[in-house]
């Protein structure tokens, strides 16, 4: 590929990081650059060219590192792959993504991929839920980092996009991206979000105040020559260190308040500041500001009423600065006062922050801002942290409570669905429900926009037909957990009644040949579902007492052996059950059979995985994965003893997989894990073990029984998909 085209992103890496990441870089350029070739922006352009330019903001104006530059990179291949792949392909693309670029890089891509598939058609008063929204689909914090970086890039070049995507793009830039922007302390970007969108939006006052500040530049430069001069003698005698910039309010800025104060641009008396940048050792930072202000103070009087110390106590973003307002030959001037450090925290937020203060500190340090950025960004409605469910990329729509709380469904979901959603007793007695005011049923399926009610009786329990009516994971194991609970409990009152009465007539057969008989007999699998037609009284005891009389009288002999049989099988089968066995499993080459092999401990190979044979002098043969850690020994020391191997295609049978987690501390995280394996993915648990790790963070081992290497790749993906976990990769044992 062409790589003088990315020069300049190939030049800021080589400025800010190793060789290492430069050759990754290169890799993912020629990796992004095969997958989306072809492919073009409005103007010709390659598409490519987009996420090397997120890249760009990435690394030089929000300061992120390499997994955040080569997700910005890629994140267009995982975007395409998931609306246009079959989910078999989908997963296979991120599982040779992960293996090439890192857990992380597959993490963070995938949630940039989330947020891009939310349609954003709603009112200015729903603006503040779906910042919320779009914050609480981020998994990793530097998604939204990276997703603000894609935005910026966007809007930068938005003259290529068709005329009428304009609007839309520039009202979510200033209502939804903006806003995300200033709450995590990148005013710089957030600024230049609200101008640009500004500009496409209100086109004539853009320009009428871009003319007004272009008239009075002069003058402006003028008064801040004259402002300073004494201030700088004073700092200068001091020996205080030093620099002065002047700030223009942002053209966003100017115009809001124009709005609001219905002034005109004369009237917005604020129009620039005064920021003195002081360079000194951290520990002279409060003593040094306070010093300045007394300076600025001793030649200009200040107005008490707009003082703004954020250095005694910094903002919840990180900013750190001390602000007055003065007059000055009959004007107001605001100041900004701070240190070098505090004016890179406040250039580029939380980011800044910790790397300022942790200069050499390493991943312990970037573990410690994403946590804090973590931290910010959670202070949303918990109404709005709802994880994507385990399926990859179906349609969403957004409805709303009667309050104006907002839900997110996927398209299809039912007034049941949004029951459920809501909470668990809701759902178990919803009878049905308003949706815009109109009465409907527990199936109206729902639509973008929609305004639900939902409407209870005290009588009402789910039924099982209501599993036709749902979509939601949700719901559906909210349900099958209350059936299976009220299985559970006709069972235990059924199996009492029938051990009562068969006490009671006193018949010379078991419990477990009675409950056999009668399930032949009722043509049911299983004892449980006798019980359950006992206790729910579909089938009465004189019944049972008749047709066991015939049982034991021998005018069913046949059917009685039968039953007893099924006994023992049933016995034997219990006593068998034991992990699954895969003495079929695998074969080492057609016309061979009964080779007596052990699958090896080292690599512990399951169904699906590349393997080979390796004869040992006393073992027969061990089967190993060809990425065995002890594989290249083996076959360059021994290439006699290595035979083909490979699977049975009908092979049947369970493997136990082990999964590596690393995860957030957070309450309840073991749970939501147990929950995706054995609830989502119907999988076996074998072990499971958590210990408390460095930067807040828990770390273990779950050992899962599955059918296949397939199984895995799908079990690592949604076990990734649960807020907080940061890590999740298969080990050999």
């Amino acid at each position: 590929m062409d790589y003088s085209r990315y020069e300049k992103l190939r030049a800021l890496v080589r400025g800010s990081f190793s060789s290492e990441t430069l050759r990754l870089v290169d890799e993912a350029l020629a990796y992004a650059d095969e997958r989306l070739a072809g492919m073009t922006r409005y103007d010709g352009s390659p598409l490519l060219e987009h996420g090397a330019g997120v890249a760009c903001i990435v690394i030089s104006e929000i300061g992120l590192g390499r997994n955040s530059t080569l997700s910005s990179i890629l994140h267009d291949v995982v975007r395409i792959a998931h609306k246009q792949q079959t989910q078999e392909e989908f997963l296979a693309l991120m599982s040779d993504l992960r293996a090439r670029f890192g857990e992380q890089v597959a993490g963070i891509t995938m949630g940039l991929c989330n947020i891009s598939e939310l349609k954003l058609k709603v009112a200015n008063e729903q603006a503040g839920n779906f910042r919320d929204l779009i914050v609480s689909y981020s998994e990793d914090p530097r998604v939204i980092l990276i997703k603000l970086a894609d935005r910026l890039e966007v809007m930068r070049s938005l003259d290529i996009f068709p005329r009428e995507k304009w609007r839309k793009k520039s009202w979510e830039s200033m209502n939804l991206y903006a806003q995300i922007a200033h709450k995590l302390g990148l005013y710089g970007l957030k600024s230049e979000l609200e101008d640009i969108a500004l500009k496409y939006l209100e086109p004539k006052d853009y320009e009428h105040i871009v003319a007004k500040l272009e008239e009075s530049a002069d003058e402006r430069r003028a008064f801040i020559a004259r402002f300073i001069v004494p201030i700088e003698e004073r700092l200068q005698k001091l020996g205080i260190h030093y620099h002065i910039k002047s700030r223009t309010k942002s053209i966003f800025s100017i115009w809001n308040k124009m709005q609001k104060q219905r002034v005109p641009f004369e009237g917005v008396y604020d129009i620039f500041a005064i920021r003195i940048i002081i360079d000194c050792p951290l520990e002279d930072e409060k003593r040094l500001c306070w010093t300045v202000y007394s300076i600025v103070t001793d030649f200009y009087t200040p107005n008490p009423n707009r003082m703004r110390d954020w250095i005694s106590i910094p903002k919840s973003n990180g900013y750190e600065s001390l602000h007055t307002t003065v007059s000055a030959e009959g004007r107001w001037v605001e100041v900004q006062i701070r240190t070098e450090r505090m004016d890179a925290v406040a250039e580029r937020g939380i980011a800044a922050h910790w790397r300022y203060k942790g200069v050499g500190q390493g991943a312990a340090t970037s573990e410690q801002w994403l946590s804090r950025l973590r931290e910010l960004m959670e202070d949303t409605p918990h109404a709005l942290a709802q994880r994507f469910d385990a399926k990859p990329a179906t349609g969403e729509i957004f409805v709303f409570t009667p309050n104006g709380d907002l839900r997110k469904l996927p398209e299809g979901a039912t007034l049941l669905d949004f029951a459920f959603d809501i909470h668990t007793n809701l759902g178990a007695t919803c009878s049905g429900g308003k949706v815009n005011n109109r009465a409907v049923s527990i199936r109206e399926v729902l639509h973008n926009g929609d305004i639900v009610e939902i409407l209870t009786q005290k009588n009402q329990t789910p039924k099982a037909d209501w599993l036709s009516v749902v979509v939601t994971s949700k719901a559906r194991n909210k349900i099958k957990s209350f059936l299976r609970e009220e299985q559970a409990k006709h069972a235990r009152m059924g199996r009492e009644e029938l051990e009562r009465k068969l006490k009671n007539w006193k018949f010379p057969l078991t419990m477990d040949e009675a409950v056999a008989y009668l399930a032949k007999y009722f043509k049911v699998r299983t004892g449980t579902e006798v019980y359950g037609l006992i206790a729910t009284q579909k089938v009465d005891l004189a019944s049972i007492k008749e047709i066991l009389t015939r049982h034991i009288s021998g005018a069913a002999e046949e059917e009685r052996r039968a039953a007893a049989a099924e006994v023992e099988r049933a016995k034997a089968a219990a006593r068998e059950a034991a992990p699954a066995r895969s003495s079929d499993a695998l074969i080492i080459d057609d016309d061979i059979s009964k080779i007596q092999y052990k699958l090896a401990r080292c690599c512990n190979p399951i169904k699906g995985d590349e393997v080979f044979g390796f004869v040992t002098i006393g073992s027969g043969i061990t089967i190993h994965r060809t990425d065995c850690p002890n594989a290249r020994r083996m076959r360059e020391r021994y290439p006699h003893r290595v035979i083909e191997a490979r699977w049975r295609s009908t092979a049947e049978g369970s493997f136990r997989a082990s999964i590596r987690i690393v995860a957030a501390d957070m309450t309840g995280m073991a749970n939501h894990i147990t929950e995706v394996i054995s609830r989502d993915l119907k999988l076996n648990i074998r072990s499971m073990n958590f210990s408390a790790a460095s930067g807040g963070c828990v770390e273990g081992v779950v050992s899962v029984e599955v059918p296949g290497a397939a199984v895995v790749d799908t079990l690592i993906h949604s076990i990734m998909r649960i807020k907080g976990v940061q890590r999740a990769y298969r080990i050999n044992n």
